[in-house]
């Protein structure tokens, strides 16, 4: 057979320039090339989808591979396989005619094959007196040896991204189950906060998932589901601060008293005297706590804090710190912020500061910010909240302060 030849179709099949152009580039393979059929057949398997070809083709081209009888193809030796159709639909587990024809022909529009037909259609080989093969009539298999590193390159690319793939799943199913868990278990045990609201966010997450996402919808959503499960994470974090904020210090205050040895006092008289004295000239941290003001008047200053409390309502102390709790994540206010101010005004008073930060925040630009500064002035004495409070409700109209 000519180098570069060209073979044209049996029968009524047409001729394309496609076909023409796959056969001058694939169909004599370099000489000094030799693979694995059954390598650049796993190679073909692993990027089927970008190729074009099905779970059934690839079942035809599994046949007819087996029907070459060595296990390396190499360029420049007789790579054309010339099995009758019934054998083929033998080895392809009893394929029909129609499907077998159909899927050889998709096999040959993606360049995996070349079609040699005979002058009657017929595949048959001719050999000669030494029974060397002269010439053969049916499937050539020379594209698989001339674009097997196409088919490894493309087969790299497509597992490379199906792990990247499977790891923002994973991903993304352990966030969702951290968040669905974390809503169950604020909800069951009465954790403050607008939980029906959060768990809404959740399930409108998770119906955007497709049944076959793809990696950039995973990770979008992923980001999401991250950032909903640090809001409730700090929301939780933030609630078990107010329930409890002074709990660190008395722990540090239980240990430092049990950390003074009584032996000492015994050897040394003079002992409790002495550091009685350096306890009173070291500068100590204000812990005077700011004056505290009527919850009423709190909600008559502040009364959009209201809407956020349980159930809409805050008919305690307890409610506004909750209702502080959830408005603080709104503010974007630091955690680290709310703490400061619960450990220096006390959590009352920075829960009413945050319900005051709330009615004037079309005006701050900051309100993690303009906590903190209260805060350090509230530390060093030079804040006090009644003025605050005066303040917004001489600013409310006079119906809403009388009413």
């Amino acid at each position: 057979m000519q180098s570069g030849s060209v073979s044209t179709p049996f029968g009524r099949r047409p001729m394309t320039l496609a076909l023409v152009k796959g056969q001058l580039q694939n169909r004599d393979a370099p000489a000094d090339v030799s693979i694995d059929k059954w390598r650049v057949y796993r190679d073909i398997c692993e990027c089927r989808e970008r190729l074009g070809v099905t779970d059934r083709s690839l079942a035809i081209l599994n046949a007819l591979l087996s029907f070459h009888p060595e296990q390396e193809l190499t360029g420049g030796h007789p790579l054309v396989v010339f099995p009758s159709n019934v054998q083929l639909s033998l080895r392809a587990n009893g394929m029909s005619g129609a499907t077998l024809r159909r899927h050889l022909a998709i096999l040959v529009e993606t360049g995996l094959i070349i079609r040699n037909d005979s002058p009657n259609g017929k595949r048959y080989a001719r050999r000669d007196k030494a029974g060397a093969l002269e010439t053969a009539f049916g499937f050539d298999l020379s594209p698989l040896v001339s674009r097997h590193a196409e088919f490894a390159a493309i087969a790299e690319d497509v597992s490379a991204k199906r792990k990247v793939l499977r790891l923002a799943r994973e991903r993304l199913t352990l966030l969702r189950r951290d968040v669905r868990k974390l809503i169950s278990a604020a909800i069951e045990e009465g954790a403050a906060g607008h939980w029906a609201v959060i768990e809404a966010q959740f399930l409108a997450l998770v119906a955007r998932l497709p049944r076959h996402p793809l990696l950039a919808t995973v990770t979008d959503i992923a980001e999401e589901m991250s950032i909903l499960r640090e809001d409730i994470i700090n929301l939780l974090e933030n609630q078990l601060i107010v329930e409890n904020p002074s709990a660190n210090d008395a722990q540090i205050e239980r240990h430092l008293q049990n950390s003074h040895p009584e032996s000492k006092s015994e050897l040394e008289p003079g002992f409790e005297t002495k550091q009685a004295a350096q306890t009173e000239t070291k500068p100590q941290r204000r812990h005077e706590p700011l004056k505290a003001f009527p919850l009423s008047m709190v909600l008559t200053a502040c009364p959009d804090i209201v809407d956020y409390g349980p159930s809409g309502t805050i008919s305690s102390w307890r409610d506004l710190m909750a209702a502080a709790v959830v408005v603080r994540s709104m503010l974007t206010i630091s955690p680290s912020a709310y703490r400061d101010a619960c450990d220096v005004m006390g959590p009352e008073n920075a829960a009413a500061v945050v319900a005051c930060i709330l009615e004037r925040a079309g005006h701050i630009q900051s309100a993690g910010g303009y906590l903190r500064d209260l805060t350090r002035r509230a530390e060093r004495g030079e804040f006090s909240l009644g003025p605050m409070l005066m303040a917004l409700m001489h600013s409310r109209p006079v119906t809403a302060r009388t009413g």
